[in-house]
């Protein structure tokens, strides 16, 4: 019997970030052997053509530093209604904001409740709300919410380590992200076509970044790292792609410090396959990310043999291994990522077959980790089926 499944998040196409492509891959997966909706904010002009139900509720025109809408879950007329005659076996929250509250408001006791936690909140609230009043109230919402669940989700080890920061004390289980790209690489058509756009010659090699163009991602680790490569002598074009409140700032960066002839800012890229194209092509992915807690981008460009250079410790690094499926630096400084982006630009046999094993070791489809999640949903399912049994023979004794 197919399970109902309800996937809550903030953020859904055509909003793009990693969280909404997460939720976005759950949905299609799922959607081939269950009943899923996924219940997110409303944007104007949007029209949802899906093999899965989408539910949009009420929002508002949030910051427009991050460009996201803001949902009100309080005017989701249907959330004690309609949602509420239409049960789920599984609500799936994937932000403990305006999802998480609408989550809790439309749960029942014989659902079962869970969370992920993708992202480092801690930070957020620190960076963003000055108050420390406010700071705490934000901090009790999160937690509120995440500690209503039967079962909380960390992406990776370093977002339960951020849970602990942020005051969670329960237990949660580790369950990672995966990629839509198939192990492999673009046709050589798709990527000559990109080689024109960006007006690269197909012997240069390609550095290659993705991802929100905000300066706490570390963009300026990359660029600055890019200068002292090229002042050793080696030669290459970094292509950043993404949009973002920084990126204007960092274009003038760039100019400033006499590197606009090797760096590049094409914009945010959309078309998936144009994207799979831009992996197959790049010798090297850059992401000294520290602010991430799922490396997904990383699993991408693994996916097309392409190792990336990372920080040791960071989440994005988890399973990578330095020399072997890729490149971690021991500092989060340009001098560290720039040692080992020139390791890398040293040898390029060497750094093929680090793709190779990157591919091997790094890659997750998203079939493989949403069907981890899958089997997890039956067990939690099971035994909350167990609890109801347990609770009716109580009551008969």
């Amino acid at each position: 019997m197919p399970r109902r499944i309800a996937l809550l998040n903030d953020s859904f196409p055509p909003k793009i970030d990693g969280v909404a492509n997460a939720v976005l891959n759950y949905a299609k997966i799922l959607s081939k052997t269950d009943q899923v909706t996924v219940i997110t904010p409303y944007y104007p002009r949007v029209e949802d053509h899906y093999d899965f139900a989408v539910k949009r509720y009420f929002s508002l025109p949030g910051s427009k530093r991050l460009g996201y809408r803001v949902g009100n879950p309080f005017a989701v007329e249907n959330a004690r209604y309609v949602l509420r005659r239409h049960p789920f076996d599984v609500i799936h929250m994937h932000s403990p904001f305006a999802s998480g509250l609408l989550s809790r408001m439309i749960h029942k006791k014989d659902c079962v409740l869970i969370a992920t936690y993708h992202t480092k909140f801690e930070y957020d609230i620190e960076k963003r709300v000055k108050n420390k009043l406010m700071r705490r109230v934000a901090r009790h919402f999160i937690l509120s919410n995440l500690n209503a669940c039967d079962e909380v989700w960390a992406v990776s080890e370093g977002a339960g380590e951020s849970l602990r920061t942020i005051g969670y004390e329960g237990p949660y289980h580790v369950m990672p992200n995966g990629t839509d790209f198939p192990a492999g690489r673009a046709p050589e058509n798709e990527i000559r076509a990109l080689e024109l756009q960006l007006g690269l010659a197909p012997e240069e090699t390609l550095l290659l970044f993705v991802g929100r163009m905000m300066w706490y991602k570390n963009t300026r680790l990359i660029i600055d790292a890019c200068k002292i490569a090229r002042e050793a002598g080696f030669r290459f074009r970094m292509v950043l792609f993404g949009d973002g409140h920084d990126r204007q700032e960092m274009i003038e960066y760039v100019k400033q410090i006499g590197m606009s002839d090797w760096i590049q800012f094409p914009g945010a890229i959309y078309d998936r396959a144009k994207l799979y194209a831009c992996y197959s092509r790049a010798y090297a992915f850059l992401f000294p990310s520290s602010y991430d807690t799922s490396g997904l981008v990383v699993k991408e460009a693994a996916a097309c043999g392409c190792p990336s250079v990372l920080l040791r410790g960071s989440c994005a690094a988890e399973g990578v291994e330095d020399g072997f499926s890729g490149y971690l630096s021991e500092t989060e400084d340009a001098r560290g990522v720039a040692d080992k982006l020139m390791e890398a630009l040293a040898d390029p046999q060497r750094n093929r077959q680090i793709g190779a094993q990157a591919q091997q070791h790094v890659y997750l489809s998203w079939e493989d980790a949403v069907q981890r999640a899958s089997e997890r949903y039956d067990l939690l399912l099971e035994q909350k089926s167990a609890e109801r049994t347990g609770r009716r023979k109580g009551k008969a004794d």
